[in-house]
């Protein structure tokens, strides 16, 4: 079993105990505040920043304690961040639906689910707890899935952040017509990392459609590098999780810090 197919089976053991039933979630979905769409904003944008309230991974473990997701989403917002990314699987990221509640409380900005989506259900669920965004993995959805997915959260007003590792799922994704494609430097069945992924996909994406470049990126030179190679926004958690002064890293890593020097 890969790692991804272990993450997903732990999603979907941990879906099946909170489950209630869709009338109640529909509730959430009517009282839930007006999706804010991030798609203008980073097609204008030279750099965007989806940064990351993430607590651990299956990589590297711990990463930090968070003890107020909000606090941390905020500090990023103010920086400059364009979304929020809020991972909300348990297991092996110490995420939460309740911080995904509590960051949207307490920002403006868009907010993007950081889930493995694997069941209908999820898809309305991060609508009633307010996100803006969702997350689908190619590699976790089979052809009918991704298509079926891309096409509910259309329907839910929401946009779809796709994601692809390999020139397969690539051809995959483009068949959709997304607006939103990530290209991941990790391999989530191996958790292998290697930015030749942004060298080899991203040029490949067409230029009508936000690029996000995700995982492996710490410091301006990884921007730059994915920037270079045709990425328009990028997607970090890590480094800003593990930052002293997680505004200044968000400065830093968009070279905000250089226009006020």
């Amino acid at each position: 079993m890969s790692v991804l197919d272990s993450i997903i089976e732990g999603v979907r053991e941990d879906l099946a105990i909170r489950r209630i039933p869709l009338a109640r979630i529909q509730e959430g979905i009517d009282s839930a505040a007006p999706v804010r769409d991030p798609l203008a904003t980073m097609l204008s944008q030279e750099m965007s920043l989806i940064a990351e309230v993430k607590r651990s991974s299956p990589s590297k473990g711990l990463l930090a304690e968070i003890a107020d997701p909000s606090a941390l989403a905020e500090q990023y917002a103010q920086a400059g961040a364009t979304m929020i990314s809020v991972l909300t699987e348990r297991r092996r990221f110490g995420g939460s639906l309740e911080d995904l509640d509590a960051v949207r409380a307490r920002i403006e900005i868009p907010i993007l689910r950081k889930d493995f989506m694997v069941d209908e259900y999820q898809f309305f669920e991060a609508r009633a707890h307010g996100a803006d965004v969702v997350l689908l993995i190619v590699a976790a959805l089979g052809a009918n899935q991704l298509k079926d997915y891309f096409q509910l959260t259309s329907e839910l007003g929401m946009r779809a952040l796709i994601e692809v590792h390999t020139h397969d799922e690539l051809e995959r994704a483009l068949e959709i017509s997304p607006e939103i494609i990530g290209v991941n430097s990790r391999n989530l069945k191996s958790l292998e990392v290697s930015n030749d992924a942004f060298k080899d996909l991203l040029p490949r994406v067409p230029g009508n459609i936000v690029r996000v470049a995700e995982s492996g990126i710490s410091n301006r030179p990884d921007v730059d590098f994915a920037q270079k190679h045709g990425a328009t926004a990028i997607l970090v958690g890590e480094a800003l999780v593990k930052a002293g002064n997680p505004e200044m890293a968000v400065r830093e890593l968009l070279g905000l810090d250089r226009l006020s020097k």
